[in-house]
């Protein structure tokens, strides 16, 4: 029965102590912030952030990335030069709820939509969209209105001052 105890115990550790090396520290989040500012940050440039040596920096890095914390880099575009000046948010509510899970997976893909959010409140989806003009814009809730039964609502952009 105590060797039992012990066991369970050491198990109990043992999760403990994978969960906090999981836990993002310090470090981490310096390196974190730089390569939030800019993706393209040298290795030497985080190891000046964060006080590490370049090799335990790149360590870190791929950690962070085996662990799916960092999911990725991009570019940041100037979509107005782009040839993509309009923005805007639509608000995505569905006709029949009994559907409403299988919006985002059909409107995937579609050319102009950027991203899709699950949001709370009265409509269940918002979309970020991206398109040339005003009647590119029609067009795209035209299709959005052909392809899933919902209603939407259109917030045009006029202006970003930031993001995140």
């Amino acid at each position: 029965m105590d060797v039992a105890r012990v066991h369970n115990a050491q198990e109990e550790r043992k999760s403990a102590g994978a969960k906090a090396s999981d836990a993002i520290d310090v470090t981490d989040a310096a390196i974190l912030d730089m390569l939030e500012a800019d993706g393209r940050a040298t290795l030497a440039q985080l190891a000046k952030v964060s006080g590490l040596s370049v090799s335990a920096v790149q360590s870190r890095v791929q950690k962070l990335e085996r662990r799916g914390v960092i999911a990725g880099y991009r570019a940041v575009v100037d979509q107005e030069k782009r040839g993509l000046p309009i923005s805007a948010f639509v608000s995505v509510t569905p006709l029949d709820y009994a559907q409403e899970c299988d919006i985002p997976c059909k409107l995937e893909g579609v050319e102009g939509i950027v991203s899709c959010y699950s949001i709370a409140g009265a409509p269940s989806f918002l979309l970020v969209v991206r398109v040339a003009s005003p009647g590119r814009l029609e067009e795209l809730l035209n299709l959005i209105h052909r392809t899933v039964p919902v209603n939407t609502e259109t917030t045009l952009i006029l202006q970003t001052y930031f993001e995140g």
